[in-house]
């Protein structure tokens, strides 16, 4: 166990050094989840992102060849103890996971897995992924060896970092598709502010750690701790410099030519036909219009990547003093309830929370096969 600490410390590291570098969404998965085998000298692991039907939007796992994870199959439900890690955002140890109540068994090609140690990874009240290993790497005794409370604790640090690099790499993902040049700009630069400090306090924390880790454990056991406060105040930052960012082409052009022209660039971008729409609208407060922009942006978002819609269409029409955005799409629908029921909302909370924020209300409206329609309205100044 002398180099385990070490090692696990120079993980957390790079992992830090890799949301710097890395901005794609699969890049950052793919290390925390190598970070955290490494961490935890683990046989496997894995971070599913869930989307909200019931499945994972992505799966990424590490100990298993690629010719392995052919032959194990389509990606796995959100069932069993994975979906009540989404659902309760608890953690998980277990020291055997065949014999817990919630096992369902995996396929023929899947490995064999005893000990189990997962956790959420949560940004704010959202559960962005579950994050797992097994198979712990020690000396068996009397058959059985499994995860600790100290790796409990470490994986805890990890996905706090997670969270941070995971929220980073979304929305500039989401950047990506914004129409102007200098928006884009704009977005990362206020990004890497909200946040650049901090991580390099964390990776100097870390790094701290691991020279005292052999000398003067105790020592480092309080850098430790000054990581995950480090983090947890990285992940308020960039919160408040999402929540206050405000896109340039709205202040310049007003909401219904920067939804027409959003509405444009996606049309070209994706299979899909996209049509926006507007009827006798007039200039909003600043902060409904924002609201209405970001609440436009989440649905198409959805629309494009998770309904299969073959036609979106954007309203937005004048209703008494104030205005009123639909988001239609053809696709596959979902069932509200079953979403809410399963702790996945599709941005739903976040949506309506734009929408109550600026003295509006949100209402939703899908079933399987149906489709889905995203309303917002709100009273004007």
């Amino acid at each position: 166990m002398s180099q385990g600490p070490r090692s696990g410390l120079n993980a957390v590291s790079s992992a830090l050094l890799a949301m710097s570098r890395h901005l794609e969404v699969r890049d950052v998965l793919k290390t925390i989840v190598a970070s955290a085998r490494e961490l935890l000298d683990a046989e496997y692991a894995a971070l599913g992102v869930p989307d909200d039907h019931g499945g994972f939007a992505q799966f990424v796992v590490d100990g298993v060849s690629d010719e392995q994870w052919k032959a194990i199959g389509p990606l796995p439900r959100q069932h069993g103890i994975l979906a009540a890690m989404l659902q309760k955002a608890e953690p998980e140890r277990l020291a055997d996971v065949r014999e817990d109540p919630r096992f369902e068994g995996w396929p023929d090609a899947h490995p064999d897995m005893s000990d189990f140690l997962g956790l959420p990874i949560r940004y704010g009240d959202e559960t962005l992924g579950a994050l797992f290993l097994a198979n712990k790497r020690c000396p068996r005794i009397e058959g059985r060896c499994g995860f600790t409370a100290d790796d409990e604790e470490l994986l805890g640090i990890l996905a706090q970092h997670a969270a941070i690099a995971l929220t980073n790499a979304r929305l500039y993902e989401r950047s990506r598709e914004l129409t102007i040049a200098e928006e884009r700009s704009r977005l990362a630069h206020e990004l890497h502010d909200a946040v650049s400090q901090k991580l390099f306090s964390l990776r100097l924390t870390a790094q701290a750690a691991a020279a005292l880790v052999d000398r003067d454990p105790s020592r480092a056991k309080g850098e430790l701790q000054q990581v995950a406060a480090l983090a947890a105040e990285a992940a308020d930052e960039l919160r408040a410099a999402v929540v206050e960012l405000r896109p340039a082409a709205l202040d310049e052009d007003g909401l219904v030519a920067t939804l027409r022209t959003h509405s444009q660039v996606l049309h070209r971008a994706h299979s899909a036909r996209v049509t926006f729409d507007s009827n006798g609208v007039r200039a909003l407060p600043a902060a409904q219009e924002e609201a209405m922009l970001r609440v436009a942006q989440e649905a198409l978002h959805n629309a494009l990547r998770h309904s299969g819609a073959a036609s979106v269409a954007v309203t937005l029409d004048k209703r008494g003093a104030g205005a009123v955005l639909r988001v239609t799409d053809d696709g596959k629908g979902f069932d509200p309830q079953v979403i809410r029921r399963a702790g996945r909302h599709l941005g739903l909370v976040s949506m309506r929370d734009r929408a109550s924020g600026v003295g509006g209300r949100l209402t939703v409206d899908s079933a399987p096969g149906k489709g889905t329609t995203i309303e917002m309205e709100v009273p004007g100044g």
